[in-house]
């Protein structure tokens, strides 16, 4: 079959890109989705307690006054089956679904030269054909199960957070093994602990987290979003995160000790995201991240009673907000329950998985199931998972063996009009992503539409432009605290002989987009466009 695009998942940037290649530039698409429906991350991700750590109001849609409108949000961090029925609404509304095959995993794209075309195959032995390529595959969908000897030994049931079934799940009265502390494992540990016989949290790094402070949204709350909707719009556009807050313009030195942590508690009160934001200097100068970091350890230890645990969750290593940071609805209180334990694996490793359970260097322990919040090979992983072949047969892996190279992290050199969405080298994961998300598709479909007109061939970006480009966030990562922190996923160091170097585009979300609007006011300056 031949379509002029074919987009790769149907998450909330799949879903975007398929209105705007459809429904505004009239081309015959094609969505191709793995899952049994839409969702992206959202639908894979039903692990217990799985939620959105960006406020909902803003975790959504802005491109049409009428959807933001009419969806009417529950909770401040809305529930995984909530941001489900919200891209489910968002579809039916656009009448998305007739363009898109779902079961279909492509597990192959090659570009044929003579014919300026990419040939894509599914796991369904089902082959498309289409001028243009784009990757919706999103920056956390391919899943890091660790390589732990014996894992196919064990007799009973493990799951990873970003693969969970689609099976209702008990742990009643089970013990329960939860390797990883990142973003879902403190989310998953407090809802697994409430039912399980024993829970025990397997932790190699420890993670600072702020309370969310979750709660149900206020009819006025909802009203004042809707009456504010262009104002909103507008906000996150010019925020560095995409989010609906600034960071402040005061460093934390220009107050007095007793009015900072006014200032700081009334934050931790508020919770969110925002916490960070409460002085200018936080997330920059080691000095001050020092203070606040300090601030969240006392914390901390005042709520976990037991100093050995609390010791263990707060040994660090690394600056505040260095690593993803993270939000959290009783996290800390959990290990005050009798039923739950931390193994910390810096004193404790993991020899192996046995057909009953987990030995560690110290002792074999029996579990029913184990959890593996191990995250995911984040960024590059997704797109490598596609083995693409570009250009005189050269395969992506093989180009990207040193760490991925992008131009704008949205295009590749050698891989004619193949389109990437939060991808490498872009903000995408340091941001409130479907604010990236749509920054992102805007500006492909305009350079789609701009190469329509021009009866262009192909098009790719320049190598020197994308080696300049990585040149560009290493340099800014160098200068940030994002460098200080060890084990961090945004460098590759969780996935063993990945490359590493830092992935994601660093300097902010309004920064990025001043940048691509200026290539593309400059005739789209970079790339390599054949013409008829």
């Amino acid at each position: 079959m031949y379509l002029d695009a074919i987009i790769i998942g149907a998450g909330f940037s799949g879903l975007y890109q398929l209105h705007k290649c459809r429904d505004q530039l009239g081309l015959k698409t094609l969505v191709i989705e793995e899952g049994k429906d839409i969702g992206g991350t959202w639908y894979w991700n039903k692990y217990p307690g799985s939620r959105c750590d960006t406020e909902s109001h803003i975790y959504c849609y802005t491109f049409s006054e009428d959807i933001y409108k009419n969806w009417k949000w529950k909770e401040r961090y809305p529930k995984q089956k909530e941001i489900l029925s919200y891209l489910k609404y968002v579809e039916k509304k656009l009448r998305l679904r007739k363009n898109i095959i779902f079961n279909n995993k492509v597990i192959s794209a090659d570009y044929l030269d003579k014919k300026n075309l990419w040939r894509v195959k599914t796991n369904k032995k089902k082959f498309f054909y289409c001028k243009y390529l784009i990757s919706a595959v999103g920056s956390l969908s391919a899943a890091n199960v660790p390589n732990i000897k014996g894992i196919k030994s064990f007799k009973g049931e493990w799951y990873h957070s970003g693969r969970w079934p689609d099976k209702k799940i008990s742990f009643k009265n089970q013990k329960v093994a939860q390797i990883g502390t990142g973003s879902s494992g403190i989310q998953i540990a407090p809802v697994v602990a409430k039912s399980a016989k024993l829970l025990t949290v397997f932790q190699r790094t420890p993670n600072y987290s702020v309370p969310a402070r979750n709660r149900k949204l206020t009819k006025t709350f909802i009203e004042n979003t809707k009456k504010n909707y262009k104002q909103i719009k507008n906000l996150l556009t010019k925020t560095p995160g995409g989010h609906a807050f600034y960071f402040s313009k005061k460093s934390i030195f220009e107050f007095n000790e007793r009015k900072r942590l006014n200032i700081l508690e009334k934050a931790w009160l508020d919770g969110g995201l925002s916490f960070r934001a409460c002085f200018s200097d936080i997330t920059k100068k080691l000095d001050a991240n020092k203070i606040v970091s300090n601030y969240i350890k006392e914390k901390i230890n005042n709520i976990v009673k037991d100093k050995d645990v609390a010791k263990q969750l707060t040994d660090f290593g690394h600056p505040f907000t260095s690593k993803r940071p993270t939000l959290n609805t009783n996290y800390f209180e959990t290990f005050n329950k009798k039923n739950v334990r931390l193994i910390d694996l810096k004193e404790n490793p993991i020899v192996k998985i046995t057909k009953n359970g987990i030995k560690t260097k110290n002792e074999e322990l029996k579990f029913d199931k184990i959890i593996f919040a191990t995250g995911y090979d984040a960024l590059s992983g997704p797109i490598l998972s596609l083995n693409l072949t570009g250009r005189k047969n050269i395969k992506l892996n093989k180009y990207w063996k040193n760490g991925p190279t992008t131009y704008l992290g949205l295009m590749i050199p050698n891989f004619p009009n193949f389109f990437i969405i939060s991808g490498p080298g872009s903000p995408s994961v340091l941001t409130n992503v479907p604010a990236q998300i749509q920054q992102h598709v805007e500006w492909i479909s305009e350079f789609i539409k701009y190469l329509e007109k021009s009866k262009s061939i192909s098009v790719e970006p320049k190598a020197k432009e994308a080696e300049n480009w990585v040149k560009k966030i290493n340099t800014i990562a160098n200068k940030s605290l994002f460098m200080k922190a060890k084990n961090s996923w945004y460098k590759g160091d969780n996935i063993p002989g990945k490359p590493k170097t830092f992935i994601p585009y660093p300097a902010g979300l309004p920064q990025y987009r001043e940048i691509c609007n200026k290539v593309r006011k400059k005739m789209y300056k970079g790339f390599n466009i054949t013409l008829k």
